[in-house]
């Protein structure tokens, strides 16, 4: 693990603050970058997530960056599973929960309560 040349560009505070813990698996500043804005979009309210409209929310001119980072840059998917399990059971604690899993892509029923 390679300390950064230089501070990555903040986006808000708490993608920021949530990717702090990735930081030392990046040795480019730019892919830890990358990493923190593809969050960013994922996040964001577009309602279709591809690169392209995703490096648009996120102020890119492009989405060459985010597809060099998904496709070609140098970083350990494991370690990145490792820290988001770490992360998840230290926010969890010893509280029970219920997961659920949904990956058919299938458009989702709105439960919206009947109006009073």
């Amino acid at each position: 693990m390679v300390t950064p040349r230089r501070e990555a560009l903040p986006t808000v505070s708490f993608i920021d603050h949530y990717c702090q813990a990735y930081q030392k698996l990046f040795s480019d500043v730019r892919n830890y970058e990358a990493f923190k804005l593809t969050h960013l979009g994922m996040l964001s309210e577009i309602p279709r997530k591809s690169l392209p409209k995703i490096a648009r929310a996120v102020g890119l001119k492009d989405s060459q960056g985010l597809n060099y980072f998904l496709k070609e840059a140098h970083w350990d998917v494991e370690k990145v599973r490792e820290i988001r399990l770490w992360l998840t059971k230290l926010l969890i604690g010893e509280k029970e929960i219920t997961l659920c899993i949904d990956e058919t892509g299938d458009a989702k029923k709105r439960c919206d309560p009947a109006p009073s």
